[in-house]
């Protein structure tokens, strides 16, 4: 199993990246991502201080990426702050999208499916077709969420999905024990989407190989 969005005490999560790549690894997971919430005043720590986690994660079984969030980031600066987390080292860069619960900035959406260096849209519960055929262009995923409030828009985010070709993940944005899944309920959330048995099979399989 997998999981490329979770949060620690670094951002608004409850617990220490040490405790939550144990309960990872209790859950099930192989591959973990934790991606806490930048701007410009904190991204450089993050993205220097979740490596120094690489060798206890992998004697719990689980291989870390090193990744940040970028949160209530202006449009205009989503690439060039994606770039440079790039240029730093991070292996994964979400964007927080535009959703029905947070006041993200319009235009969020668009200029993170535009950019190269942007790898996942986090919970984007008013993605457009446009924007999800500009970001199966880019290879950017769009993500399924089992935290809620986010949650709510999964339907719309797996229709436009489907009708785009746009790539699909499922990821706990986990910021609490709780919030981790394990293998029932990433199945839970990606068929309550209402997508198909082979396209549910490919999201909670899906292929990490270009972060690897």
């Amino acid at each position: 199993m997998y999981d490329l969005h979770t949060h620690t005490t670094f951002s608004d999560g409850d617990l220490i990246p040490a405790e939550l790549i144990r309960r990872a690894a209790v859950c099930g997971y192989q591959i973990l991502a934790i991606c806490d919430h930048v701007d410009w005043t904190n991204i450089d720590i993050i993205i220097q201080s979740i490596p120094k986690m690489r060798s206890t994660a992998k004697e719990h079984g689980i291989t870390l990426l090193a990744g940040v969030e970028l949160t209530h980031t202006l449009p205009a600066d989503i690439g060039n702050m994606a770039q440079y987390a790039k240029e730093q080292g991070a292996d994964i860069v979400i964007v927080h999208g535009e959703t029905t619960v947070e006041p993200v900035l319009p235009g969020t959406n668009a200029a993170a499916c535009s950019c190269p260096y942007v790898d996942v849209l986090a919970h984007p519960g008013f993605i457009t077709h446009f924007d999800a055929k500009s970001a199966m262009h880019h290879d950017i995923w769009l993500e399924l969420t089992a935290r809620g409030g986010h949650n709510r828009t999964n339907g719309h985010v797996a229709r436009i999905a489907e009708d785009t070709g746009a790539t699909l993940v499922v990821n706990s944005d986990s910021h609490a024990p709780h919030d981790l899944m394990d293998g029932k309920t990433r199945e839970n959330v990606v068929f309550g989407s209402g997508i198909s048995h082979s396209a549910a099979k490919e999201i909670l399989n899906r292929d990490l190989s270009k972060f690897l």
